[in-house]
């Protein structure tokens, strides 16, 4: 559908980059886009609204996630399940690469990719492959904190969220359907 794509980035500290993407992906599904949602460190039993929402089948988004189980404090001292992830992420990212080449899809969403790159956890030649080797017309948007200069120079557009003030601060806890 679109005539020209472009790469996107949604970073930065502020809460909002996942939720901005689903829009867009919610936005292109609407206008007749194929869209994919990857979601990456976001294994498939996190209680995920989004992705249950999408589950109903009202809207045709796909949406599938980094099989690899992953806890944001405890992981990264695994050296073997940073290893696993690792790979796992470049795995998949060549498998993505593909699906942009053929252009399986008019939206790759890579939710948490940019935390990853700026985590080691994926590679910037592998981002970067997938971006120079997809269709033309094919859409990325890469969310996650942490975009670096090289990142940053690769994309199109870069919003970065920034937090004013958070409940979190006052020991508000995530909630069900509006943080998760």
């Amino acid at each position: 559908m679109l005539e020209k794509g472009l790469v996107q980035v949604y970073t930065g500290e502020g809460k909002g980059k996942t939720t901005a993407a689903f829009g867009l992906a919610l936005r292109a599904a609407g206008q007749g886009n194929k869209v994919l949602v990857y979601q990456f460190l976001k294994p498939p039993s996190l209680d995920v609204g989004e992705r249950f929402a999408l589950q109903l089948g009202a809207v045709r988004i796909r949406v599938e996630a980094l099989e690899e189980e992953w806890d944001m404090v405890a992981s990264f001292d695994d050296q073997q399940k940073v290893a696993q992830t690792r790979t796992a992420i470049h795995d998949v990212l060549t498998k993505l690469a593909e699906t942009a080449q053929k252009r399986f899809y008019d939206v790759l969403i890579l939710d948490e990719i940019v935390f990853c790159l700026s985590h080691d956890l994926a590679t910037l030649a592998d981002i970067k492959t997938l971006i120079e080797g997809r269709d033309p017309a094919v859409e990325i948007v890469l969310t996650g904190r942490g975009a670096t200069a090289e990142l940053v120079e690769l994309a199109d557009l870069v919003t970065e969220m920034r937090c004013v003030k958070h409940p979190f601060d006052q020991g508000v806890g995530a909630r069900r359907g509006i943080d998760y």
